[in-house]
């Protein structure tokens, strides 16, 4: 783990997870039976709704990083909240195995030929997603620190 933070640090990291969120939120209007985008599907809309939870925590983690602070108690929910996120991510690959393994079902349809790339793409993507997710929790801990609230408000100077 040492070795992989050296190549990504935290800046890095939180900028490969925005550049993959934002691949990824338009990815996931794309149909990739029919080629086309649906924008007026409701069930579209999850991915760009869970990532304002990706991105605050980002947000968060830049904050303290920068500004050298202690872990709190509303950076740890969030960080909860975010757990729910990957098990989103973990659906979202386990889907999209699903529909790249049904392609074979529906051989006498017509299939797009950017089917299978762009379900490889999105695959390729969430992983990416879901492992960098991981790897951001343990910087976070390595970095910031870990959640031990017992002594919280002894370590607090306010005249800092």
């Amino acid at each position: 783990m040492k070795s992989v933070s050296k190549i990504l640090n935290w800046k890095r990291t939180n900028t490969l997870i925005a550049v993959i969120l934002i691949l990824l939120i338009g990815l996931n209007f794309y149909g990739p039976y029919t080629n086309k985008f649906y924008f007026f599907k409701l069930g579209n809309y999850v991915l760009p709704f869970l990532s304002i939870v990706h991105f605050l925590y980002m947000y968060v983690i830049w904050f303290k990083m920068t500004e050298e602070e202690l872990p709190d108690p509303k950076m740890r929910n969030l960080e909860y909240g975010l757990y729910a996120v990957v098990l989103f991510y973990v659906f979202k690959v386990y889907d999209m195995f699903i529909i790249f393994d049904s392609a074979s079902q529906y051989q006498q349809h017509l299939i797009s030929s950017m089917f299978e790339p762009m379900v490889i793409i999105s695959i390729t993507l969430y992983g990416f997603m879901l492992a960098l997710t991981l790897f951001s929790f343990w910087q976070r801990k390595r970095f910031i620190g870990g959640y031990n609230f017992d002594n919280y408000n002894d370590n607090l100077n306010i005249w800092q």
